[in-house]
């Protein structure tokens, strides 16, 4: 158990982001740590340097004024007065030998460097070499220089305080960046838990979904980041698939009440004819009744399909610019005759042009089921009125108004659902499909579809679509 839940740990997101984040820290101290031992190393030997060379100025300006014998004094009193350990002097000849030295018993493994006096002859003003002597605590520093055009001092000196430095250094760094490594790891392991908890919130709620909890959505903390963005978006998604699963759940309670009523008829029909049908004229009735509530069903059933693709936009419109006053002449002349069979005034006003983007198939399917329905549930000596304008947001409106039944409070929250039929419909023919219809066409057009009604005084739909579909 124990084992899972380390292998567990170490494939989460928060373990490897914790690692990336110790990793980059550690590796960003180390090239800090690096450039201020080369630094602070490059000082130590800029300044021993410095300290030899002051050395042979010493030497030489000796020599000019006392002479030879006074530099080999000096030399002896100097390296006895620094320690015989830290500094050495010889006196060499052109040839690299040794003809006057200091106390060298310790220095002994020192040889001489015939390359640095060969470069020395050919013009160097000074060679200086950094060498190690086995069994030696410090690193040497050693100096080749002229004292005269026929003497060469060599000095060497111990890099004490480079040998110093060095092991305090070695000590500092190992105990600081253990230091820093374990605070990178927690600091890691802290941001990285803040940066996933989010993520982990949105996982929680998707396992109690899985589980059936759709109700459940994802706390957003407000703060505008990349997380709460996530957890919105989600947020939305399991709204969309709740409403889509209760339209489901609607549309399948809706879809069976629906049919039992077609398909009983047809097989009462059916059943009647066949048992008590006697002539060649019952068994055509029954035939006809069948094919009427057959195209009934798939009239039904063709409409839903035409909802559930546009609303998902698998059914691809065909945008073009048309000129929709042309279309509600065209819509309105085609329910005068219905109209005038209920005594019912129907009345066009539409400017003489007015142009949008948009598919003209569905347009003419929504104009007409809103003209449908408004004749069917406005009573003789009523009026059906259709207008367009353009509103200040350059936007096409439709107008429909009747003055026919009207909508309850009660139904106009649910007018445009599917199937839905008011109880005053309900003797009315008709599947309850014609405004989901027209809403899932307005709103694929970018615009949408409101109603105010009062009961038995009339209802106004209004559609708004943009000029340019976005």
């Amino acid at each position: 158990m124990f084992l899972r839940k380390r292998i567990n740990l170490r494939n989460t997101l928060a373990f490897r982001l914790t690692l990336w984040y110790a990793g980059v820290f550690t590796l960003s101290s180390c090239i800090a740590f690096l450039l201020f031992y080369m630094l602070i190393t490059s000082w130590i030997r800029d300044r021993t340097d410095q300290e030899l060379l002051s050395q042979v100025n010493r030497f030489s300006t000796l020599l000019v004024a006392e002479g030879f014998e006074a530099v080999k004094n000096d030399a002896v009193i100097e390296a006895q007065a620094a320690g015989i350990k830290k500094v050495f002097f010889r006196l060499l000849s052109l040839k690299g030998q040794v003809f006057s030295s200091s106390n060298i018993s310790y220095w002994k493994d020192i040889n001489i460097n015939e390359t640095a006096i060969r470069e020395l002859l050919q013009g160097s003003s000074h060679i200086f070499e950094t060498i190690t002597i086995p069994d030696h605590k410090d690193k040497v520093r050693i100096l080749y220089a002229f004292l005269s055009p026929s003497i060469i001092l060599q000095v060497g000196q111990a890099m004490e305080s480079y040998s110093r430095f060095l092991d305090a250094f070695k000590g500092i760094f190992i105990i600081t960046m253990t230091f820093l490594i374990i605070l990178a790891a927690g600091v890691g392991w802290f941001m990285a838990r803040r940066a996933v908890s989010g993520v982990e919130a949105i996982t929680q709620t998707a396992q109690s979904i899985s589980g059936g909890t759709l109700g459940k959505r994802v706390p957003v903390k407000e703060r505008g980041d990349e997380i709460d963005q996530l957890a919105m978006t989600f947020n939305q998604m399991l709204d969309r698939i709740q409403t889509l699963v209760t339209e489901i759940k609607e549309m399948s309670d809706n879809i069976a009440h629906d049919l039992r009523s077609p398909i009983t008829r047809i097989r009462g029909i059916a059943e009647v004819t066949l048992t008590d049908g006697k002539s060649m004229d019952e068994y055509e009735n029954m035939a006809a009744s069948t094919i009427e509530e057959c195209d009934r069903l798939l009239d039904m059933i063709n409409t839903m399909l035409m909802i559930s693709k546009t609303e998902s936009g698998v059914d691809k419109l065909s945008f073009e610019r048309i000129d929709l006053a042309n279309l509600v002449r065209e819509a309105c002349e085609l329910f005068e005759p219905t109209a005038e069979d209920k005594s019912v005034t129907l009345s066009c006003d539409v400017p003489q042009k007015s142009h949008l983007v948009g598919d003209n198939r569905t347009i003419q399917r929504m104009l007409s089921n809103l003209l449908d329905n408004a004749i069917k549930y406005t009573p003789s000596g009523g009026t059906v009125s259709v207008s367009v304008s353009e509103n200040d947001e350059r936007n096409i409106v439709i107008t429909v108004k009747d003055t026919g039944i009207g909508i309850s409070p009660n139904d106009l929250p649910r007018i445009f659902d599917r199937f839905y039929r008011c109880d005053q419909s309900r003797t009315t023919l008709g599947i309850g499909l014609g405004l989901s219809l027209a809403r899932a066409i307005a709103r694929a057009h970018g615009g949408d579809i409101t109603v105010t009604s009062l009961l038995n005084q009339g209802s106004i739909f209004t559609v708004t679509l943009p000029i340019l579909k976005s």
